[in-house]
């Protein structure tokens, strides 16, 4: 496997050193340079081209949030983590719309760090459990009393939506259908543009809507 090239943007020298230990402590991941605001890690991304940006969300002269929409539009093939310490569905919806794949909060242990890099390195969507949990409370409390229906969706559909809603990985969902990846990818591309959803937290709401999963799985 290659190795996963990663910046680090964080206004605080000892986060950074900290989150670069831990990062560097792992295999097959390394880091490639570090910034103390948002205008530097730009710079920086630009410079070496990484795979994965993480991005405190606070930071002065860019902030995480300016910074992952530009990083999306200059350097495409790098896909921003953004570090913070909200888990309200605001932040990490406004953090997906900046074009970041990811949302990992501060208080994270080693092992939820590794698993968000390496999720979002394999082209992945991830948020933090606890921040998912939000997402999906608010989602419900909004949409109390009804009980919408499947949409237009066919069968293998809604089971590739089932599973992905599970937290299934492309490659452990086409292991379990006897699929292929590449099929796997059209149908959820199929199942976004059908359902208008382009991000898996949405289609982790939509699953629970209509029925598909329940809130506690």
């Amino acid at each position: 496997m290659d190795t996963i090239r990663t910046v680090i943007a964080d206004d605080h020298a000892l986060v950074r050193a900290g989150i670069r230990a831990l990062l560097e402590g792992l295999d097959g991941i390394t880091v490639v340079a570090e910034a103390g605001d948002g205008r530097a890690a730009l710079g920086l991304v630009q410079t070496h081209r990484p795979d994965i940006l993480l991005a405190d969300i606070a930071m002065p002269l860019m902030n995480g949030l300016e910074l992952a929409a530009s990083v999306t539009r200059t350097s495409p093939s790098t896909r921003v983590i953004i570090l913070s310490m909200h888990s309200s569905e605001e932040y990490a919806n406004r953090a997906l719309q900046a074009g970041a794949v990811g949302y990992l909060l501060k208080d994270a242990g080693l092992a939820e760090l590794e698993l968000a890099v390496r999720a979002v390195a394999r082209g992945e969507t991830y948020l933090s459990p606890a921040v998912s949990k939000h997402v999906i409370a608010d989602y419900l409390q909004r949409t109390a009393g009804t009980h919408p229906r499947i949409g237009p969706l066919t069968p293998r559909q809604q089971e590739i939506l089932r599973l992905i809603a599970e937290g299934e990985t492309t490659k452990s969902i086409a292991r379990r259908l006897g699929i292929s990846v590449k099929t796997v990818e059209t149908h959820r591309a199929q199942v976004m543009d059908r359902l208008d959803i382009r991000d898996i937290a949405g289609l982790v709401r939509y699953a629970i809507r209509i029925g598909l999963i329940g809130s506690e799985d």
